[in-house]
């Protein structure tokens, strides 16, 4: 039997499941907007005001994409406003980078370097036309990734703003989007508008670039002007039912009457309900049902991933909706210092994803390509990935969950360096807005285990403000753990600690580590730290350990971000007489650093209670100096040193 419980002014009765997907199911209810777009950049930030948003732009460009990989931009000089800054200020100084701070010839040795720079403004716009079909219909604008601020107009006419740099950016265009011809123009702006610090991979030139533009799916979509606005599955492992959430949207100006239904399928195990009575008050509605899943119910863990598609159909006089989401019977949990999945204690092995992708300078939104990086993890002995300071889009987890990946997701900062937490900057607001709209868009999604506000934070409050958060989104959503920040502060209100402590070099330790100031033994771990503490501990950001680099490397930069650094250590090798050694120094040096790698994650896998570590990292990470500290390169392949199967 399945019980209702109805919240707002929905009522249903009888319910199995409902997903959420961006899209009705009727292709043609869908204008896919990829293709040509007019262009121009804004450096003056005058477009506003001057009626850009209804006129012809000067430039042609095509999105999805940035403006950056198709040539537009600024050249790279000395004066090029990184975000992130420089390093290391001796290459303003020192004669021995003079010839590279030449016009023309400018060459950074701290990351990867694109070769066109811009932080500003720019204007995408193009015509299209509402089919007549549409007449009627509720019509949304969905932009998947945007960087960083949108600002949406529609024949001139202003329709609102967006600043999300984690969730999709969405337009509702009913009032205006009348069938015929129309210009739909998009303002773009990439400046740090909120202080989410200048080294967040989520906005720094380090890893992905500040790039400008709009990537992943870009459509016009129609759908009833009544629809299922939003699904959220809650597992209940023990009873074997999901309680589901779902909330409902009415823009006809009247209280409607219909029909839902619902099914989730995974394999051979399907559960379908009959069509339920539903009324939906003028202002839309919430409803709460809880499914039993029954004796058939398949589990989600990384041995088993399996994965259940949730459909719900809405049907009412004003037309059909329907929505699609992914969700997993799983729960997580803590035994003593350990993490639980479905009542099993796990040991996370994770790594770091940076947003290194250096051919296109934002990350994919495909779920191949998140498929292959999975892959070579797994391949390695891993189960766990970071993503350090930012949030990926929806093919990320869509090839976690099948993957049976565990996923640490970050709101996209790194308050720290210029910026704080819990001082009453508007990123303390930020957080709270950033953090809701990743639970929403991503929530249900197996492979969505844990969640922090972001990375390394400052702010003499920020024990308080994270605290807060913590307790916030634990009330909130309980389909994960929470911690304050990754690295620090261990604070009571975590679930578990990300602590840089359990590790075999602390920071400025130098010579007097245990590495290098004792002989090799393979008995020391960390079980008295981890006595001290009530929660899992996971080991923040082990390893960093330095390999020369590969020159051979060189050529697969063919896209967007150079390896000009690589050019400067080059010429100085070859000014030393000693370029013929380069691959013996890859080879000599990455077989230390195996070696320190295994230290460094065998002393994890001894530590009794541990609850997992996490590197730092298995590929390079090319930012904050060039750390060249990954067994694979950038691209996620191998430096011809250690094979998968020696690492694992």
């Amino acid at each position: 039997m399945i019980r209702c419980f109805v919240l707002g002014m929905a009522v249903l009765s009888g319910l199995c499941v409902t997903p959420l997907s961006s899209a009705a199911d009727d292709p043609a209810g869908t204008i896919p907007l990829a293709g040509a777009w007019q262009f121009e950049i804004d450096r003056q930030a005058v477009g506003v005001e001057q009626g850009w948003a209804a006129r012809e732009l000067a430039e042609s460009i095509r999105l999805p994409g940035s403006l950056q990989e198709q040539g537009y931009g600024d050249e790279v000089t000395v004066d090029t406003p990184w975000v992130g800054g420089i390093v290391d200020q001796s290459w303003f100084t020192e004669p021995r980078y003079e010839p590279y701070r030449q016009p023309g010839n400018i060459k950074v040795p701290f990351w990867l370097q694109p070769d066109k720079h811009y932080v500003g403004i720019a204007w995408y716009s193009r015509e299209l036309t509402i089919p007549e079909t549409w007449k009627g219909k509720r019509i949304t604008l969905d932009l998947e990734r945007c960087h960083w601020e949108t600002r949406a107009w529609l024949d001139g006419r202003e329709i609102g703003s967006a600043n999300s740099l984690a969730t999709p950016h969405v337009y509702d265009l009913t009032a205006q989007a009348t069938p015929g011809k129309h210009r739909l123009s998009i303002r773009v702006d990439n400046r740090i508008l909120i202080g989410v610090g200048i080294n967040a991979h989520s906005v720094s030139d380090h890893t992905q670039s500040n790039w400008n533009g709009l990537v992943g799916d870009l459509a016009l979509r129609a759908a009833s002007p009544v629809w299922i606005d939003d699904v959220q599955v809650y597992p209940d492992l023990h009873a074997q039912k999901a309680r589901v959430v779902v909330a409902l949207g009415n823009t006809t100006g009247a209280a409607v009457k219909g029909s839902l239904s619902l099914q989730a399928t995974c394999g051979d195990h399907r559960v379908a309900s009959e069509p339920l009575a539903v009324r939906v008050d003028s202002s839309g509605g919430k409803a709460e049902a809880v499914l039993p899943m029954g004796d058939g119910m398949k589990l989600w863990d990384e041995f088993s991933p399996n994965v259940y598609t949730l459909q719900a159909t809405l049907q009412t006089p004003a037309g059909r909706d329907v929505r699609e989401t992914a969700f997993g019977m799983r729960e997580l949990g803590r035994d003593g210092t350990q993490f639980t999945v479905n009542g099993r204690r796990i040991f996370l092995r994770g790594t770091l994803e940076c947003c290194i992708f250096p051919l296109t300078g934002y990350p994919p939104t495909d779920v191949e390509a998140w498929r292959r990086i999975y892959a070579v993890i797994k391949s390695h002995g891993l189960n766990h990935m970071r993503f350090h300071s930012w949030c990926p889009p929806k093919a990320a987890f869509t090839a976690a969950d099948e993957a049976g990946i565990y996923l640490y997701v970050e709101c996209p900062a790194w308050a720290n360096q210029g910026s704080s937490v819990g001082d009453g900057q508007p990123i303390d607001q930020f957080i709270y807005d950033e953090g809701g709209r990743i639970l929403r868009a991503y929530g249900n999604h197996p492979s969505f285990c844990l969640m922090s506000y972001g990375n390394e934070p400052a702010g003499k409050n920020q024990n308080q403000y994270l605290g807060k958060l913590v307790e916030y989104w634990k009330a909130k959503d309980p389909r994960r753990l929470y911690t304050s920040g990754a690295g620090w502060p261990i604070i009571p209100e975590n679930q578990w600690h990300s602590t840089p402590a359990p590790r075999i070099q602390q920071w400025g330790q130098g010579l007097k580590s245990r590495i290098n100031a004792l002989p090799p033994e393979t008995v020391t771990d960390y079980r008295d730290f981890v006595a001290r503490h009530q929660v899992p501990v996971v080991a923040h950001e082990i390893g960093q350990w330095c390999v020369y680099p590969n020159f051979d490397e060189m050529k697969k930069y063919t896209g967007v971000l150079k390896v000009k650094n690589f050019e400067i250590f080059r010429d100085s090798l070859a000014a030393n007489y000693m370029l013929d050694q380069a691959h013996e120094f890859l080879i000599a040096s990455g077989k230390l650093q195996t070696l320190c790698y295994k230290e460094e994650i065998e002393s994890a896998l001894r530590t009794s209670g541990f609850g997992g570590f996490e590197l730092l990292d298995l590929h390079d990470f090319p930012g904050q100096g060039t750390a060249l500290v990954g067994v694979l390169d950038p691209f996620w392949d191998g430096k011809g040193y250690v094979s998968p199967n020696e690492f694992r």
